[in-house]
């Protein structure tokens, strides 16, 4: 994933003063006072140091976990299209970015942060991009008292780990009481995939319909403790992220755990590849959560299953399975992966990716 071109070049400009060493030192110190529990009124992010810093270090990432969330949405429900949009949280806009890009006839974009130096940021940054730059920059406190406008979309990503329980509770709250579609994009880290499960619940119990991930609005199959949801997404670096980072990789991986949710329903996938698919000679092995609220594994052979198999060959970690057709959010080919998915326990761990393990072998 590429970063957007009016995105990248306002970097450059806001960066091109900066020191690199200045901008190493700043980030390393917020890294080590970032613990997840910073009150709402204490900003993570108070300086213009501090926001360029961010700015720079994790604001691609950000873009790209959220961008690969609501571009998975999407691709599900591919005949609706926000006409507002509040990013809760937002800071320097990233998510902002994210719904610009991936729905650019947005009419009304606000975002919402407590740190005035972020705002700030975030607007020269969006000054760039005739898609945001009529966007509202307002300050507000995320937590006690928040009071959200209605929007067809409500975004937070990379926030709920920053807030007390109770403030968390009060944004799920507001994002529950006022938007139509709600998305919510943290770490993909145990920790973060806990806060997605905890929201994933409440909005289950509000009535809202999960749209993705999930393909069902049931209880997680996942066992707490043994493993969690999350996907990856690859974001290219440019010269400029390499530097402030201190690396020579050419991309880096974010892991990223989400949940999408509808006041409406609107179509699911049939099953969600839950790591990477599993590639041998003549044979692709999937593992999926299935709309049956079970884990298992899809069997793909080149023998039996000829052009779907060659999809199978393309799907990666992350995906719907079977395939979803843009055009009306339906299976491409079905006959795979819909039903009789073996429902076997979690297995595999240590991997390497952190990704599903195995569950029961079913070829289909």
């Amino acid at each position: 994933m590429e970063l957007p071109e009016e995105l990248g070049l306002a970097f450059s400009r806001v960066l091109a003063g900066l020191p690199a060493g200045q901008v190493a030192r700043a980030v390393d110190r917020l890294m080590d006072n970032y613990r997840g529990t910073m009150a709402t009124d204490k900003p993570l992010l108070a300086s213009r140091a501090d926001v360029a810093a961010y700015a720079a270090y994790r604001m691609p990432a950000t873009y790209a976990a959220v961008r690969f969330a609501l571009g998975e949405f999407a691709r599900l429900a591919p005949e609706w299209a926000p006409r507002t949009h509040v990013d809760v949280g937002g800071g320097t806009g990233a998510a902002a970015w994210a719904a610009a890009d991936t729905w650019p006839r947005v009419a009304s974009t606000t975002v919402l942060d407590w740190s005035d130096a972020a705002l700030d940021l975030g607007r020269e940054l969006a000054s760039s991009s005739p898609a945001l730059k009529s966007a509202q920059w307002r300050k507000e406190s995320i937590g006690a008292g928040l009071d959200l406008p209605d929007a067809d979309l409500l975004t937070v990503s990379y926030v709920l780990g920053e807030l007390t329980d109770e403030d968390r509770a009060t944004v799920v709250s507001q994002l529950i009481d006022h938007g139509g579609v709600v998305a919510v994009v943290e770490p993909g880290t145990p920790a973060g995939y806990a806060r997605i499960r905890e929201v994933r619940d409440r909005l289950i119990a509000a009535g809202m319909s999960v749209v993705a991930p999930c393909p069902h609005n049931g209880r997680c199959p996942i066992v707490p403790g043994e493993d969690w949801c999350h996907f990856a997404v690859r974001l290219s670096r440019s010269s400029l992220h390499r530097q402030v980072k201190g690396g020579s990789l050419s991309y880096e991986d974010e892991k990223v755990s989400y949940v999408i949710a509808s006041r409406v329903p609107l179509p699911r996938a049939e099953n969600r590849v839950m790591r990477h698919p599993g590639r041998r000679k003549g044979m692709v092995s999937l593992q999926l959560c299935t709309r049956e609220e079970a884990l298992g594994q899809a069997v793909v052979t080149k023998k039996r299953h000829g052009p779907l198999y060659r999809r199978a060959r393309d799907t990666s970690w992350g995906d719907a399975w079977p395939p979803v057709d843009s055009g009306d959010g339906r299976s491409r080919e079905g006959g795979i992966g819909g039903r009789g998915i073996g429902d076997g326990g979690m297995g595999d761990r240590g991997t390497g990716d952190g990704g599903m393990g195995g569950g029961g072998d079913v070829e289909q």
